[in-house]
Protein backbone atom coordinates (compact mmCIF):
# COMPACT_ATOMS: atom_id res chain seq x y z
CA UNK A 1 0.00 0.00 0.00
CA UNK A 2 1.17 3.27 -0.88
CA UNK A 3 0.64 6.42 1.02
CA UNK A 4 -0.69 8.95 -1.24
CA UNK A 5 0.23 12.69 -1.33
CA UNK A 6 -2.13 15.17 1.08
CA UNK A 7 -2.66 18.14 -0.97
CA UNK A 8 -2.37 21.72 0.46
CA UNK A 9 -0.46 20.54 3.34
CA UNK A 10 2.16 23.26 4.15
CA UNK A 11 5.61 22.77 3.21
CA UNK A 12 8.17 21.77 6.28
CA UNK A 13 9.41 24.88 8.06
CA UNK A 14 6.36 26.28 6.90
CA UNK A 15 4.40 26.59 10.10
CA UNK A 16 5.19 29.51 13.01
CA UNK A 17 4.23 27.67 16.06
CA UNK A 18 3.81 30.60 17.68
CA UNK A 19 0.23 31.05 15.41
CA UNK A 20 -0.62 27.99 14.54
CA UNK A 21 -0.18 24.14 15.66
CA UNK A 22 1.12 21.44 13.31
CA UNK A 23 -1.38 19.12 14.96
CA UNK A 24 -4.40 19.27 17.07
CA UNK A 25 -5.95 16.18 18.56
CA UNK A 26 -9.41 16.15 19.74
CA UNK A 27 -10.63 13.66 22.42
CA UNK A 28 -14.33 13.04 20.98
CA UNK A 29 -15.38 10.68 24.20
CA UNK A 30 -13.23 9.23 27.35
CA UNK A 31 -15.74 6.20 27.10
CA UNK A 32 -13.92 3.00 25.95
CA UNK A 33 -14.34 -0.61 26.83
CA UNK A 34 -10.46 -1.36 27.29
CA UNK A 35 -8.49 -0.98 30.28
CA UNK A 36 -5.25 -0.23 29.35
CA UNK A 37 -2.01 -0.22 32.16
CA UNK A 38 -0.83 3.07 30.58
CA UNK A 39 -3.87 5.01 29.76
CA UNK A 40 -3.50 8.77 29.95
CA UNK A 41 -7.33 9.21 30.24
CA UNK A 42 -8.25 6.27 32.69
CA UNK A 43 -10.89 5.71 30.26
CA UNK A 44 -13.94 4.59 31.67
CA UNK A 45 -17.53 2.38 29.53
CA UNK A 46 -19.68 5.17 30.18
CA UNK A 47 -19.50 8.24 28.19
CA UNK A 48 -19.27 12.02 30.30
CA UNK A 49 -22.31 13.41 30.20
CA UNK A 50 -20.74 16.63 29.95
CA UNK A 51 -18.02 16.01 26.63
CA UNK A 52 -18.80 18.41 23.86
CA UNK A 53 -21.91 18.33 21.75
CA UNK A 54 -22.70 17.19 18.04
CA UNK A 55 -22.76 21.77 17.26
CA UNK A 56 -20.23 22.21 19.81
CA UNK A 57 -18.24 19.99 18.33
CA UNK A 58 -18.89 21.38 14.62
CA UNK A 59 -17.91 24.51 15.58
CA UNK A 60 -14.65 23.05 16.86
CA UNK A 61 -13.83 21.76 13.35
CA UNK A 62 -14.85 25.22 12.14
CA UNK A 63 -11.90 26.76 14.29
CA UNK A 64 -9.79 23.92 13.15
CA UNK A 65 -10.46 24.34 9.14
CA UNK A 66 -10.39 28.39 9.73
CA UNK A 67 -6.38 28.11 11.16
CA UNK A 68 -5.35 25.91 8.63
CA UNK A 69 -4.04 22.96 11.03
CA UNK A 70 -2.80 20.29 8.94
CA UNK A 71 -3.35 17.29 10.52
CA UNK A 72 -6.53 16.34 12.82
CA UNK A 73 -7.10 13.74 15.42
CA UNK A 74 -9.89 11.82 16.40
CA UNK A 75 -8.89 10.45 19.58
CA UNK A 76 -10.37 8.67 22.76
CA UNK A 77 -11.42 6.67 24.75
CA UNK A 78 -12.48 4.95 21.77
CA UNK A 79 -13.98 7.46 18.76
CA UNK A 80 -16.36 4.48 18.02
CA UNK A 81 -18.67 5.05 21.33
CA UNK A 82 -19.45 8.55 19.74
CA UNK A 83 -22.58 7.81 17.81
CA UNK A 84 -22.25 11.01 15.46
CA UNK A 85 -18.29 9.91 15.34
CA UNK A 86 -19.25 9.72 11.11
CA UNK A 87 -21.41 12.76 11.50
CA UNK A 88 -18.18 14.30 12.42
CA UNK A 89 -15.79 13.25 10.14
CA UNK A 90 -17.77 14.37 6.94
CA UNK A 91 -18.39 17.32 8.18
CA UNK A 92 -14.67 18.13 8.89
CA UNK A 93 -13.88 16.14 5.37
CA UNK A 94 -16.15 18.58 4.29
CA UNK A 95 -14.32 21.90 5.41
CA UNK A 96 -11.01 20.66 4.14
CA UNK A 97 -9.91 19.46 7.01
CA UNK A 98 -7.51 16.05 7.20
CA UNK A 99 -8.82 13.76 9.48
CA UNK A 100 -7.10 10.59 10.84
CA UNK A 101 -8.89 8.50 13.51
CA UNK A 102 -7.29 6.16 16.52
CA UNK A 103 -9.78 3.29 17.74
CA UNK A 104 -9.61 1.00 19.67
CA UNK A 105 -9.48 -2.38 18.90
CA UNK A 106 -12.64 -3.72 20.77
CA UNK A 107 -15.60 -5.56 18.91
CA UNK A 108 -16.62 -1.83 18.11
CA UNK A 109 -13.99 -2.01 15.19
CA UNK A 110 -15.41 -4.55 12.63
CA UNK A 111 -14.96 -4.20 8.86
CA UNK A 112 -17.89 -2.22 8.22
CA UNK A 113 -16.97 0.23 10.59
CA UNK A 114 -13.38 0.42 8.80
CA UNK A 115 -14.75 0.95 5.76
CA UNK A 116 -17.54 3.69 6.84
CA UNK A 117 -14.45 5.64 8.38
CA UNK A 118 -12.63 5.51 4.56
CA UNK A 119 -16.16 6.77 2.96
CA UNK A 120 -16.47 9.32 5.36
CA UNK A 121 -13.02 10.84 4.55
CA UNK A 122 -10.80 9.24 6.91
CA UNK A 123 -6.93 10.02 5.92
CA UNK A 124 -5.12 7.74 8.14
CA UNK A 125 -6.03 5.20 10.61
CA UNK A 126 -4.05 5.00 14.00
CA UNK A 127 -4.02 1.99 16.25
CA UNK A 128 -1.99 0.44 18.64
CA UNK A 129 0.02 -2.27 19.06
CA UNK A 130 2.69 -3.20 22.26
CA UNK A 131 4.18 -6.72 21.31
CA UNK A 132 4.60 -8.99 18.87
CA UNK A 133 2.54 -11.82 20.89
CA UNK A 134 -0.58 -12.00 21.80
CA UNK A 135 0.41 -12.86 25.27
CA UNK A 136 2.77 -9.32 25.38
CA UNK A 137 -0.01 -6.91 24.21
CA UNK A 138 -3.56 -8.39 25.64
CA UNK A 139 -1.53 -7.99 28.85
CA UNK A 140 -0.49 -4.70 28.04
CA UNK A 141 -4.32 -3.65 26.95
CA UNK A 142 -6.39 -5.50 29.86
CA UNK A 143 -8.35 -7.36 27.53
CA UNK A 144 -7.90 -11.29 25.77
CA UNK A 145 -8.25 -11.12 22.06
CA UNK A 146 -6.95 -7.62 21.71
CA UNK A 147 -3.97 -8.21 19.64
CA UNK A 148 -6.10 -10.72 17.08
CA UNK A 149 -8.41 -7.77 16.74
CA UNK A 150 -5.50 -5.49 16.09
CA UNK A 151 -4.37 -7.60 13.19
CA UNK A 152 -7.13 -8.09 11.60
CA UNK A 153 -8.40 -4.53 11.68
CA UNK A 154 -4.79 -3.98 10.17
CA UNK A 155 -5.69 -6.15 7.21
CA UNK A 156 -9.49 -4.79 6.77
CA UNK A 157 -7.65 -0.99 6.58
CA UNK A 158 -5.12 -2.55 4.04
CA UNK A 159 -8.53 -3.86 1.93
CA UNK A 160 -9.97 -0.30 2.58
CA UNK A 161 -6.96 1.82 1.44
CA UNK A 162 -6.49 3.50 4.66
CA UNK A 163 -3.33 3.89 5.37
CA UNK A 164 -2.53 2.53 8.78
CA UNK A 165 0.02 3.91 11.47
CA UNK A 166 0.27 1.69 14.19
CA UNK A 167 1.27 3.26 17.95
CA UNK A 168 3.44 1.00 20.11
CA UNK A 169 3.70 2.46 24.09
CA UNK A 170 7.38 1.53 25.27
CA UNK A 171 7.60 0.41 28.49
CA UNK A 172 9.50 -2.37 30.74
CA UNK A 173 6.91 -4.85 29.76
CA UNK A 174 7.98 -4.71 25.66
CA UNK A 175 11.07 -2.58 25.38
CA UNK A 176 13.00 -6.36 24.63
CA UNK A 177 10.22 -6.98 21.44
CA UNK A 178 11.01 -3.94 19.22
CA UNK A 179 13.20 -6.36 16.68
CA UNK A 180 9.98 -8.77 16.70
CA UNK A 181 7.39 -5.62 16.11
CA UNK A 182 9.42 -4.18 13.09
CA UNK A 183 9.54 -8.02 12.06
CA UNK A 184 5.57 -8.04 12.36
CA UNK A 185 4.77 -4.91 10.99
CA UNK A 186 7.01 -5.55 7.80
CA UNK A 187 4.40 -7.97 6.84
CA UNK A 188 1.05 -6.00 7.64
CA UNK A 189 1.88 -3.14 4.74
CA UNK A 190 1.48 -0.19 7.26
CA UNK A 191 3.32 3.52 6.43
CA UNK A 192 4.37 4.60 9.71
CA UNK A 193 5.24 3.33 13.28
CA UNK A 194 5.20 5.58 16.18
CA UNK A 195 6.36 4.40 19.24
CA UNK A 196 5.80 6.54 21.89
CA UNK A 197 7.58 6.29 25.21
CA UNK A 198 5.72 6.09 28.45
CA UNK A 199 4.75 9.38 30.27
CA UNK A 200 3.82 8.44 33.95
CA UNK A 201 0.72 9.87 34.02
CA UNK A 202 -3.26 8.39 34.01
CA UNK A 203 -2.42 4.36 34.36
CA UNK A 204 1.07 4.95 33.25
CA UNK A 205 3.10 3.68 36.49
CA UNK A 206 6.52 5.85 37.38
CA UNK A 207 8.03 1.68 37.75
CA UNK A 208 7.50 1.40 34.33
CA UNK A 209 9.42 4.17 32.72
CA UNK A 210 12.55 3.33 31.58
CA UNK A 211 16.15 5.19 32.24
CA UNK A 212 17.97 7.47 30.76
CA UNK A 213 20.72 4.71 29.79
CA UNK A 214 17.77 2.64 28.53
CA UNK A 215 16.52 5.17 26.66
CA UNK A 216 19.88 5.30 24.78
CA UNK A 217 19.90 2.05 24.12
CA UNK A 218 16.03 2.19 22.66
CA UNK A 219 17.02 5.24 20.39
CA UNK A 220 19.95 2.90 19.14
CA UNK A 221 17.71 0.33 18.32
CA UNK A 222 14.88 2.54 16.64
CA UNK A 223 18.45 4.32 15.18
CA UNK A 224 19.22 0.50 13.53
CA UNK A 225 15.62 -0.38 12.57
CA UNK A 226 14.87 2.69 10.69
CA UNK A 227 17.89 2.00 8.04
CA UNK A 228 15.81 -1.33 6.63
CA UNK A 229 12.48 -0.43 7.73
CA UNK A 230 10.41 -0.47 4.62
CA UNK A 231 7.60 1.89 6.47
CA UNK A 232 8.31 5.60 8.50
CA UNK A 233 9.23 5.16 11.95
CA UNK A 234 8.76 8.45 14.55
CA UNK A 235 9.36 8.79 18.00
CA UNK A 236 6.49 10.58 20.26
CA UNK A 237 7.62 11.93 23.81
CA UNK A 238 11.57 11.49 22.74
CA UNK A 239 12.43 14.19 21.93
CA UNK A 240 15.87 13.57 22.77
CA UNK A 241 16.10 10.93 19.66
CA UNK A 242 16.74 14.29 17.32
CA UNK A 243 19.55 15.25 19.67
CA UNK A 244 20.91 11.12 19.06
CA UNK A 245 20.08 10.84 15.43
CA UNK A 246 21.63 14.75 15.24
CA UNK A 247 25.00 13.55 16.98
CA UNK A 248 25.19 10.19 14.70
CA UNK A 249 24.35 12.07 11.27
CA UNK A 250 27.52 13.88 12.27
CA UNK A 251 29.83 11.41 13.52
CA UNK A 252 29.01 9.14 10.45
CA UNK A 253 29.90 11.88 8.45
CA UNK A 254 33.02 12.54 10.39
CA UNK A 255 33.48 9.30 9.30
CA UNK A 256 33.33 8.98 5.72
CA UNK A 257 30.07 7.19 5.57
CA UNK A 258 28.48 8.86 2.55
CA UNK A 259 26.92 12.29 3.65
CA UNK A 260 24.79 10.76 7.19
CA UNK A 261 21.35 9.97 7.29
CA UNK A 262 19.12 11.28 5.45
CA UNK A 263 16.94 13.67 7.27
CA UNK A 264 19.33 14.14 10.03
CA UNK A 265 18.47 17.96 9.38
CA UNK A 266 16.85 19.93 12.00
CA UNK A 267 14.40 20.71 9.06
CA UNK A 268 13.11 17.49 8.86
CA UNK A 269 9.12 16.67 9.24
CA UNK A 270 7.63 14.54 12.77
CA UNK A 271 4.29 14.17 11.77
CA UNK A 272 3.64 14.95 8.42
CA UNK A 273 1.47 12.62 5.74
CA UNK A 274 2.83 12.61 2.77
CA UNK A 275 4.11 10.82 -0.19
CA UNK A 276 7.22 8.33 0.97
CA UNK A 277 10.79 9.10 -0.42
CA UNK A 278 12.31 6.53 -2.37
CA UNK A 279 14.77 4.68 0.14
CA UNK A 280 14.15 3.54 4.02
CA UNK A 281 16.80 5.85 4.97
CA UNK A 282 15.05 8.54 4.06
CA UNK A 283 11.32 7.29 4.47
CA UNK A 284 12.37 7.18 8.19
CA UNK A 285 14.81 9.88 8.77
CA UNK A 286 12.97 12.77 7.67
CA UNK A 287 10.41 12.54 10.64
CA UNK A 288 13.00 12.97 12.80
CA UNK A 289 13.65 16.53 13.82
CA UNK A 290 10.73 18.88 13.37
CA UNK A 291 10.88 20.69 16.25
CA UNK A 292 6.80 19.65 17.63
CA UNK A 293 6.89 19.68 21.41
CA UNK A 294 4.17 20.15 24.23
CA UNK A 295 2.08 23.23 23.73
CA UNK A 296 4.62 23.77 20.57
CA UNK A 297 3.25 22.79 17.41
CA UNK A 298 1.17 20.50 19.47
CA UNK A 299 -2.64 20.47 21.09
CA UNK A 300 -4.82 18.46 22.46
CA UNK A 301 -8.57 19.18 23.24
CA UNK A 302 -10.31 16.95 25.80
CA UNK A 303 -13.77 15.76 26.03
CA UNK A 304 -15.53 18.28 27.77
CA UNK A 305 -13.20 21.17 25.71
CA UNK A 306 -10.58 22.05 27.81
CA UNK A 307 -7.09 22.56 26.44
CA UNK A 308 -3.67 21.54 27.09
CA UNK A 309 -0.19 21.35 25.76
CA UNK A 310 -0.48 18.06 25.47
CA UNK A 311 -2.93 15.17 26.78
CA UNK A 312 -0.18 13.94 29.05
CA UNK A 313 0.60 17.44 30.30
CA UNK A 314 -2.37 18.53 32.69
CA UNK A 315 -2.08 21.97 32.44
CA UNK A 316 -5.63 23.68 31.47
CA UNK A 317 -5.37 26.72 29.44
CA UNK A 318 -8.81 27.07 28.86
CA UNK A 319 -12.13 25.74 27.21
CA UNK A 320 -12.97 26.00 23.42
CA UNK A 321 -16.81 26.61 24.69
CA UNK A 322 -15.57 30.03 26.13
CA UNK A 323 -12.33 31.00 24.18
CA UNK A 324 -11.70 30.10 20.66
CA UNK A 325 -9.13 27.79 20.19
CA UNK A 326 -6.46 29.96 18.12
CA UNK A 327 -7.11 32.55 21.31
CA UNK A 328 -5.80 29.85 23.94
CA UNK A 329 -2.82 28.64 21.14
CA UNK A 330 -1.53 31.84 20.77
CA UNK A 331 -1.56 33.47 24.43
CA UNK A 332 -2.13 31.03 27.23
CA UNK A 333 0.69 31.67 29.25
CA UNK A 334 1.33 27.99 29.39
CA UNK A 335 1.69 28.12 26.00
CA UNK A 336 3.45 30.68 25.70
CA UNK A 337 6.11 29.52 28.35
CA UNK A 338 6.26 25.90 26.34
CA UNK A 339 7.13 27.92 23.21
CA UNK A 340 10.06 29.84 25.25
CA UNK A 341 13.33 27.42 24.96
CA UNK A 342 14.91 30.64 27.31
CA UNK A 343 12.55 29.16 30.33
CA UNK A 344 13.84 25.28 29.97
CA UNK A 345 15.74 24.78 33.28
CA UNK A 346 18.75 22.82 34.26
CA UNK A 347 20.61 20.61 31.47
CA UNK A 348 17.77 21.63 28.89
CA UNK A 349 17.86 24.93 29.39
CA UNK A 350 21.86 24.55 28.92
CA UNK A 351 21.78 22.52 26.01
CA UNK A 352 22.46 23.19 22.45
CA UNK A 353 20.09 20.87 21.06
CA UNK A 354 17.53 22.76 23.36
CA UNK A 355 16.05 24.68 19.81
CA UNK A 356 15.28 20.96 18.07
CA UNK A 357 14.74 18.89 21.22
CA UNK A 358 13.28 20.95 24.23
CA UNK A 359 12.92 17.86 26.43
CA UNK A 360 9.50 16.19 27.46
CA UNK A 361 7.48 19.02 29.11
CA UNK A 362 4.66 16.27 29.45
CA UNK A 363 7.21 13.86 30.98
CA UNK A 364 9.39 16.81 33.10
CA UNK A 365 6.12 17.43 34.75
CA UNK A 366 4.47 14.02 35.29
CA UNK A 367 8.30 13.54 37.17
CA UNK A 368 9.00 16.74 38.88
CA UNK A 369 5.74 18.65 38.66
CA UNK A 370 7.54 21.51 36.98
CA UNK A 371 6.43 21.95 33.22
CA UNK A 372 9.76 24.06 32.55
CA UNK A 373 12.58 21.60 34.36
CA UNK A 374 14.91 19.08 32.82
CA UNK A 375 14.00 15.95 30.42
CA UNK A 376 14.54 13.30 33.58
CA UNK A 377 15.25 10.76 31.10
CA UNK A 378 17.89 12.19 29.12
CA UNK A 379 21.69 11.58 29.95
CA UNK A 380 23.18 13.93 28.14
CA UNK A 381 25.60 16.58 28.95
CA UNK A 382 25.65 19.52 27.57
CA UNK A 383 28.76 21.29 26.24
CA UNK A 384 28.32 24.31 28.53
CA UNK A 385 26.58 22.77 31.87
CA UNK A 386 27.95 22.59 35.02
CA UNK A 387 26.01 20.17 37.47
CA UNK A 388 28.20 21.18 40.37
CA UNK A 389 27.96 25.35 39.31
CA UNK A 390 23.78 24.80 39.16
CA UNK A 391 23.37 23.26 42.22
CA UNK A 392 25.33 25.49 43.85
CA UNK A 393 23.63 27.82 42.40
CA UNK A 394 20.12 26.43 43.56
CA UNK A 395 21.61 25.95 47.23
CA UNK A 396 22.04 29.86 47.35
CA UNK A 397 19.14 30.88 46.12
CA UNK A 398 17.06 28.63 48.49
CA UNK A 399 19.29 30.37 51.06
CA UNK A 400 18.88 34.10 50.33
CA UNK A 401 16.58 35.84 52.43
CA UNK A 402 13.70 36.77 49.48
CA UNK A 403 14.03 40.45 50.45
CA UNK A 404 17.23 41.18 48.64
CA UNK A 405 16.43 38.71 45.50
Amino acid sequence: MTLQPMHNIPARGGIDFDETPFLVIWEVTQSCDLACKHCRAAAQPIPHPDELTHEEGKALIDQIAEMRIPIFVFTGGDPLKRKDLFELIRYASGKGVHVAVTPSATPLLTREQIFKMKEAGVVRLGISLDGSTPEIHDAFRGLPGAWARTIQAIEWANEAGIPIQVHSTLSRHNAHDLDNLCDLFEKLAIVMWNVFFLVPVGRGQLGDLLSGEEFEQVFAKIYELSRRANFQIKTTEAMHYRRYLLQHNLEERKMGHGHGHPGGHPQGADYEPGAPTADAASRNHAWATRRVNDGKGFVFVSHVGNVYPSGFLPIHAGNVRQTPLAEIYRNAPIFKALRDTGRLEGKCGACEFKEICGGSRARAYAVTGDPLAQEPCCIYQPKHWDPELEQTAAAFEQQTPQTTR
